[in-house]
């Protein structure tokens, strides 16, 4: 593991020194994030219930519309990083003393820096705004009239051999933003839950985690998509074991690459 200066620390908000780990550490992540699952189960199920049935009920609204069911589907993983804060913060809270002060509580964080994040869940929303559109413009041009014009759409039609250029296309267009969004959000929430830096200086801070770590960031995206995807397989099922697994998975993520202010 090395350490990599990024910026001089003259400023009010100095980019953090980033590590550079192995490629393989995504999956100690998971074992990580796992962990501490077991260790706080009775709050981490209940919110991984609670965004399980958040997700259930947003893709079966639109689930009779073919681009809003295929837009909230995918877009759920979108804004997921704000969704999961309370798992950082119980995985922080894990690593503090277990006499935390009042200033330690989770609610103080979010205020401590709560315009930050605030203007960081309006980036995801306007992220979530833009896939919507595009959604809806690529399912207009690609789709048949007749394909979007029952009651319910088929994802065995959807991607059957007759809508291949449109799968390719949405895709590749759906790949492009949640690269961005990635790579502006890998750890920008929990770095903005833990210290007192702006929005910027966290996404700038991730960016720079991708930067110095692209095979290690391809791995834990892969990981993330494809546990997300096992969770979306089963109704929602998987996602209330899953997801908080993949929220405190993230604070190790953070904690790992970005050194100590």
């Amino acid at each position: 593991m090395t350490t990599a200066s990024l910026k001089h620390d003259t400023s009010p908000n100095p980019i953090p020194h980033i590590r550079t780990v192995g490629v393989s550490r995504p999956f100690a992540w998971v074992r990580m994030g796992l962990y501490d699952f077991t260790r706080t189960w009775y709050t981490s199920l209940g919110f991984g219930l609670l965004f399980a049935l958040l997700g259930w009920g947003l893709v079966n609204w639109g689930w009779p519309q073919s681009h809003l069911a295929l837009t909230l589907t995918t877009g759920f993983m979108l804004v997921s990083p704000f969704l999961a804060v309370v798992f950082y913060f119980l995985s922080r809270s894990l690593g503090q003393q277990a006499n935390a002060s009042e200033d330690e509580r989770f609610f103080h964080l979010l205020r401590r820096n709560g315009a930050s994040i605030g203007l960081y869940a309006v980036f995801l929303m306007f992220a979530m705004s833009v896939w919507e559109r595009v959604s809806a413009i690529l399912v207009a041009l690609f789709l048949r009239g007749d394909f979007i014009g029952g009651d319910y759409f088929s994802l065995a039609s959807l991607f059957s051999a007759d809508q291949w250029v449109f799968v390719t296309a949405y895709t590749v267009a759906g790949a492009a933003l949640a690269t961005l969004v990635f790579a502006l959000s890998v750890v920008s929430l929990p770095m903005m839950l833990d210290r007192r830096v702006d929005m910027v200086t966290a996404m700038i801070t991730s960016m720079q985690v991708v930067r110095r770590n692209p095979g290690v960031m391809v791995v834990w995206a892969g990981l993330i998509a494809g546990l997300m995807v096992l969770g979306f397989l089963t109704w929602m099922v998987g996602l209330v074991i899953l997801f908080p697994i993949l929220g405190h998975a993230t604070w190790h993520v953070y904690r790992e690459l970005v050194e100590k202010a």
